[in-house]
Formats: C-alpha cells, structure tokens, sequence
C-alpha cells in the first residue's frame, strides 16, 4: 500500500498525496509555523533533497560492518538540522523495482537532488538515466550512478590500517616470538567489499611482517563460529603468539571470547572493522574500547562512520544541487579507533 510522508517543521505537519514509494519528508531550520510562512515569502525555497537508503530492515548488516539502514538513515536526519533543506527518506529494501518506484517518485515531486544508495548495477544504471532526463543531479553512495559523484569506503585503506596496527604491535610485543596471522569473518564472501579489505590487511601486515603470511578463517556470516576456528588455529601454531584481523566488531568481540576462553590472552592481539556501537558503547553500554580498558586484547576497532554518513554525504549533495564541483569519489576517511582516541571520536555519553 502506498504510504503518505509528512512534512515536520517543529509542531507544523502537512500531508500531501500517497507516493508510489515510502518516502518521509523533514524540513529543518526553523521554530514556528509563522516563521515558516514568512521565510518562504523572503527567501528561496529550502533545497528538497531525496535520500533512497539501500535497506531499513530490521537485522540487515550493511557494507561488511555491524551498521544497519536505521544508522544511516538517522545520520541524514541528524545532519539535515543544520541546513535549509527539506529531506525526503526512502527504503529501497534491497528491491530492484521499489528502487525505480523510488527514483519516479522524487522525479515526480521534483526534488533538487537525489541521493542513491543500491546495490544493482543495471537498476542503478536506468535510475541514472531517468533523473538525468529530470534533470535532476544526483550522488551515489557505495554503489555507481553512472555519471554521478560517488562516496563509498575505501577498503583497502581501512584494511591496511588493521594490518599495519598489529604488525606494530608485534614488532614492539613481541620482537623474538614466532607470529602466526589470520583474517576472521565472512572471509569467501562475494560482497564487493570483503576482498579488498583482506587485501588492506595482507599489505598492512607486510608493512612491518614482510614475511608473515595471512590465513583466511571463514565464518560464514556467523561470529560464533570463531570459537572453533580460532581453537584449530592455535592448534595448528603451537608456540605462536597470534594476530587476528577481524572482518567486523561482532567477530572481533566472538574472537576475543575464545580467546579467553581457552586461556590464550597473553598470546594474541585483535583489530577489528566498523568501530560500530558494540565496540564503543554509548552511556549505558558495555565499552570495550574504552580508556580504562587499555588492556584489552581487542587493540582498536577501524571506523567506518555509517552512523555519520549524512554528515559527509549531505554537504556533497548539496554543493552537487548547486553545480558546484564535487570529486569524482570522496572516499571515507577511515581511522583506527583505540582507547587513547576513542573519546575523541565517540564521546562517552549517548549526546555525541
């Protein structure tokens, strides 16, 4: 069934017709109704801006990390406060055809700008094709819209981050003991970004290790699995300290259990991926990066900022709305949170 959005302006509500797709319209910037109606006769329109997230179901990890649709899309609705623009939320739930309907509703409704996020590459394709016969600009997240500006994670950035950590620790820890080191999570996965990221860590790991070899440790999606693999690990390294590159937080953390578990700590060190809310914590969470904790096996966790994607998308968008020049690709800037930074990029309270 066709949903109604709503534009919101503090107490101000006003609903217009069905749309084809699921769509939720948020104009910021201002405090009352009254003011509403005197800036749109003083000044021009505020820009109306459409964001298709690539899925907002419930449990659907995105991009090889722990971070959901809700993250992403809630990053948008946070930044959209600090602009006059009116935004207008979509759910492509991963579906090829309720994409398009998407992509023809905010032609329909004539929106300044339109932000992708699917994963389709001939969707994607005739999505382009459509907002340009709009006229309509348009910036791609993660995925290509041919001809748009993208922004997307790089990767092998990210992955050489986690490599060069634990070949540091290594040398300074560890300088005389034979080293042993594995990736660990969905590692045979077809996800575009699995492969690049295990290229990052190898490359990383050479930086200090250059002949240290990286085994692969497959979960297959499942962190529990970790257990088992990490106890056949050691097994096959007897007498080896090891270093574990794990693909996100949820295996990092399951790693870092068996670990514990049988009675290794003292011989090995984990990085993770994503630096998602299960590592950091917020004010009532369980913070295993944490300046207290700097003991920790589990040494950092690299960002990737799915939670701050409107932050760093919107402003693109917006310079893309204008005409202004944008980067081809504007990549993530990805960093290695540990406990001595952590504070610094996730504040110790639910208010950052």
């Amino acid at each position: 069934m066709p949903s109604k959005a709503h534009v919101k302006l503090s107490s101000v509500r006003i609903s217009p017709a069905p749309l084809l797709g699921r769509r939720t319209f948020l104009a910021y910037g201002l405090s009352a109704g009254a003011l509403w109606a005197t800036r749109l006769r003083a000044e021009p329109r505020p820009l109306r801006v459409a964001f298709a997230n690539v899925s907002e179901r419930p449990g659907d990890l995105l991009e090889a990390t722990g971070f959901t649709g809700a993250d992403v899309r809630d990053s948008f609705k946070l930044a959209a406060r600090g602009y006059p623009v009116e935004l207008a939320l979509y759910d492509n739930a991963r579906d090829n055809a309720r994409a398009l309907r998407n992509v023809q509703d905010a032609v329909a409704h004539r929106v300044d700008v339109f932000i992708g996020y699917h994963a389709d590459g001939a969707t994607n394709a005739e999505a382009a094709r459509l907002l340009k016969s709009a006229g309509i600009p348009a910036l791609a997240i993660h995925f290509p819209l041919p001809g748009c500006p993208l922004y997307t994670p790089d990767n092998a950035a990210a992955g050489r981050l986690a490599g060069e950590a634990l070949g540091a620790f290594a040398l300074a820890d560890w300088p005389e003991r034979p080293i042993a080191a594995a990736a660990v999570g969905p590692v045979n996965a077809q996800d575009w970004d699995v492969q690049p990221r295990l290229d990052g860590i190898a490359q990383g790991l050479r930086a200090s290790l250059p002949r240290l070899s990286l085994e692969r440790l497959d979960t297959e999606g499942r962190p529990a699995a970790a257990a088992q693999l990490v106890e056949r690990f050691f097994a096959a390294h007897p007498g080896h300290k090891a270093l574990f590159a794990a693909l996100d937080d949820a295996t990092a953390l399951a790693v870092k259990a068996a670990v514990e578990a049988g009675g290794r700590r003292a011989d090995a060190a984990i990085v993770s991926h994503g630096c998602d809310r299960s590592v950091h914590g917020g004010l009532n969470d369980k913070k295993e990066i944490e300046p207290s904790n700097r003991n920790s096996i589990l040494l950092g966790s690299v960002a990737f900022y799915l939670d701050r994607y409107g932050y760093d998308v919107l402003p693109l968008a917006l310079r893309v709305a204008k005409g202004e020049p944008v980067p081809a690709r504007t990549a993530t800037a990805h960093k290695l949170i540990t406990a001595a930074n952590v504070y610094v990029e996730y504040g110790p309270t639910d208010l950052s």
